[in-house]
């Protein structure tokens, strides 16, 4: 590469929109407030200077990887989001969008200083911020999917804020290593620019993807900048001239119009390059031209006049005017042979197309004055459910998918940017959209579960077909249906494309057959285990098939044994699991056994003893472990006696405590005599806790005198806590460290020296 085309690659990188480089976080601030006074002249800004000034001290001494202080990120979210046009409590948001991370303030406090909307957003975004993801890990992935569609549903600000977030992350993405920059790119390329896609978010998705393919691919990137570059200046004059003709001709025809041209964004090209197998040079549609007019019949009229201006290329005209795409896009597309030859692609649209396919969902977030506030307003109550259909739509799968991995098969299908739609109509006129590929099974899906499952012809535009007809653009479709079909076949699942198609073929299977899955399912758990050697009437039972249903997500066993028998879960991973249980269960019994073994041994014999590390003495057992109970409190000099607990070794409780006093008859072959070793003198330095109670006239200055008396001992105090009847009595309890019983009495005697003391007792449980 020469210096003059790594000059014109590093001019060519700087197009990719990045935020300019500010002396301050302030004016920075000043760069927002312009942005949002562009677009909503009239707005009070009280809410998002207010938020500006929060986060600016909650980070206040926080630093990026780049150096620079931290809340230049968040500044830079608020402009992105800003440039959406998204209303202030969005902007609120984004400032504050690490504050319940990063620093001490809570969405709690959120809540107090700026509302429950903006603290909704701040708390989604935040539990988005703490979703990993692993393109090896396969189930925590789908559930890390499942709740970020969940929280679009809740409120879809929280995706578009995400999205600035990471728009903004990408742009810095320099100063991270090398390891994390491609995690993060891989992150944007899987989730967030196939999100920005389905939301119809161009302006944001288009970035996504060249920074992604920047830092995933850096010499594919570079080498495809430098080619572009290479012939950037013959490019430009020539577009140039196609603009100026596009627009003579335009005004012309007296239709006011808005021509540009721009060169296709780099993931594009190289998407091109790779699906189609071909070089740059081959690639005849480098850079587009659009026209932007005033109503919908000027787009067609402007397509009538590029039409007689060049010769168009066969079927490559799309009108996505009349035919929407999913995400709400619409524009007319045209590919025409320029004057040199040169092939190049016409994009026809209005104003509010324009800023349908820039901003997508964004771009129906207005500003409503209502009483002095401006709150959020989605224009049109069929156009926002009509954007929202695809989110809908992964909600649903997601509540039939039993199995993580089958979720996530669906998932990406969908989340394919590059795949290709055909547009069909139903006997009545309305359009449905389905997958390239799609047959008329996944059209009779697209009507109706019930449709499909009672299917058993189609007619393409009136005549007879075979089901597994392929469907073109343009096609009517009548589905033809028998109450007596006996439902869909599992070769179906091999046809159709569509998921809604295979999700509802399946669950029908998953219903109609689960009887017999449940048989089937019980069969390959009873082959599993004889083939290796595992005892099943040991191991599968309910006790352990519970931890298989927290672990799977499933409502009961039968549910467990219909997946295992259709498939969608190994009969491995079941047995499996219950083993593991059954393994830890068997050896607690056995644990527990060998000491019960060893307790009647020796109330036979009383032969073995055993001194352990507490100063204890165990008569019958040696190496028990040896806790004291914390409901009576031991200390040594104390009448003492041991409760062998189940596999947990040895508690020790004095003989008066009231949960040895009131043990039930079946437990009490599992007391153990137990002493203390004679002559036992703490070691220095160690204590036992005890607790006390004391009851007395309450009167000002007990407490201080209670409290002299233990300090003057040198009485390490470890919990208090006091309570007054209402006919004035007192009662005091304190936790403290002794060494020993004796200890303890000397200074029982001394506290019921204290005037107004009426007695003391030690607590006994």
């Amino acid at each position: 590469m020469t210096e003059e085309q790594a000059r014109e690659v590093q001019e060519d990188d700087r197009s990719i929109k990045k935020m300019e480089d500010f002396t301050s976080p302030d004016e920075l601030y000043q760069e927002l407030v312009k942005s949002v006074m562009r677009y909503h002249p009239s707005t009070d800004l009280s809410m998002i200077e207010k938020a500006y000034q929060v986060a600016k001290a909650a980070h206040k001494d926080q630093v990026r990887k780049s150096g620079e202080p931290y809340i230049i990120h968040p500044l830079c979210v608020g402009i992105i989001l800003a440039d959406l046009e998204l209303d202030k409590e969005s902007i609120a948001a984004g400032l504050l969008h690490d504050v319940v991370e990063d620093t001490p303030m809570t969405t709690e406090d959120v809540a107090a200083e700026f509302g429950d909307e903006v603290a909704l957003l701040v708390d989604g975004v935040t539990k988005l911020g703490q979703l990993s993801y692993s393109a090896d890990k396969v189930d925590e992935q789908a559930e890390n999917l499942r709740k970020m569609f969940l929280a679009m549903a809740k409120d879809i600000r929280v995706i578009l804020i995400k999205l600035a977030d990471r728009l903004h992350n990408m742009r810095t993405l320099k100063y991270m290593r090398p390891e994390k920059q491609k995690e993060k790119a891989r992150e944007t390329m899987d989730i967030y620019a196939p999100i920005a896609q389905r939301l119809g978010i161009s302006k944001v998705k288009i970035e996504l993807d060249d920074l992604a393919l920047k830092y995933l691919q850096p010499e594919v990137y570079y080498d495809l900048v430098a080619q572009i570059a290479d012939k950037k200046s013959v490019r430009e004059k020539y577009v140039k001239s196609i603009v100026a003709e596009v627009k003579q001709h335009m005004e012309n025809a007296h239709i006011e119009a808005d021509v540009q041209g721009r060169v296709k964004h780099f993931f594009s090209i190289y998407k091109k390059m790779v699906n189609q197998d071909k070089t740059l040079d081959q690639i005849y549609d480098l850079f587009a031209v659009r026209i932007l007019v005033d109503s919908v019949k000027d787009c067609y009229a402007a397509l009538g006049v590029i039409h007689e201006m060049y010769k168009p290329i066969p079927g490559r005209f799309k009108d996505y005017i009349a035919m929407p795409k999913a995400n709400m896009y619409q524009s007319l597309h045209t590919t025409l042979i320029g004057p040199k030859g040169q092939p190049f692609e016409i994009q026809i649209r209005t104003y509010e197309m324009h800023r349908t396919a820039e901003y997508g969902i964004a771009a129906h977030w207005k500003y409503k004055e209502s009483g002095g506030s401006n709150e959020q307003n989605i224009e049109g109550k069929n156009s926002a459910e009509a954007k929202l259909t695809w989110l809908r739509q992964i909600l649903e799968w997601q509540r039939d998918m039993s199995d993580n991995r089958e979720f996530m098969s669906l998932l990406k299908s969908d989340l394919d940017l590059f795949s290709e739609s055909v547009y069909c109509f139903t006997p009545g006129g309305d359009v449905k959209t389905l997958p390239n590929g799609s047959n008329t099974i996944d059209f009779a899906y697209s009507i109706h579960s019930a449709v499909g499952n009672k299917m058993i012809g189609a007619r393409v535009n009136g005549k007879l077909v075979p089901i597994e007809y392929v469907i073109k653009n343009g096609d009517r479709i009548e589905i033809i249906t028998s109450q007596n079909s006996r439902g869909p076949s599992r070769d179906w699942l091999n046809t159709v494309k569509s998921t809604q198609a295979k999700n509802k073929i399946n669950q029908w299977f998953k219903t109609e057959f689960k009887e017999g899955n449940i048989v089937k399912g019980k069969e390959l758990i009873a082959q599993y285990c004889k083939m290796k050697g595992i005892p099943q009437a040991q191991v599968v039972r309910s006790e352990y098939q519970e931890g298989v249903l927290r672990k799977y997500g499933f409502r009961d066993w039968d549910s467990v044994l219909a997946a295992v028998g259709h498939g969608g879960l190994k009969e491995g991973q079941v047995v499996n699991k219950m083993l593991e249980q059954y393994e830890k269960a068997k050896k607690k019994a056995v644990t527990d056994a060998k000491i019960m073994e060893s307790v009647s041994e020796a109330k036979e014999q009383k032969i073995k003893i055993s001194k352990s590390k507490s100063g204890i003495v165990v008569k019958g057992i040696d190496d028990v472990a040896v806790r004291f109970s914390k409901c009576c409190n031991p200390v040594p000099g104390d009448e003492i006696v041991g409760f062998v607990t189940r596999g947990r070794g040895v508690t020790i409780h004095r003989t008066d405590c009231v949960n040895m006093l009131h043990l039930a008859e079946s437990e009490r072959e599992r007391l153990i005599d137990a002493e203390w070793q004679s002559g036992l003198k703490a070691p220095a330095g160690e204590k036992y806790t005890t607790e006390i109670k004391i009851y007395g006239n309450n009167r000002t200055g007990l407490l201080v005198d209670i409290s002299r008396t233990l300090t003057e001992r040198n009485i390490d105090v470890t919990a208090m806590n006091v309570r007054t009847s209402k006919q004035g009595t007192a009662t005091i309890t304190i936790s403290f460290d002794i060494s020993s019983v004796e200890e303890l009495n000397r200074i029982i005697d001394k506290l019921r020296q204290i005037e107004s003391v009426l007695d003391i007792e030690r607590s006994a449980s």
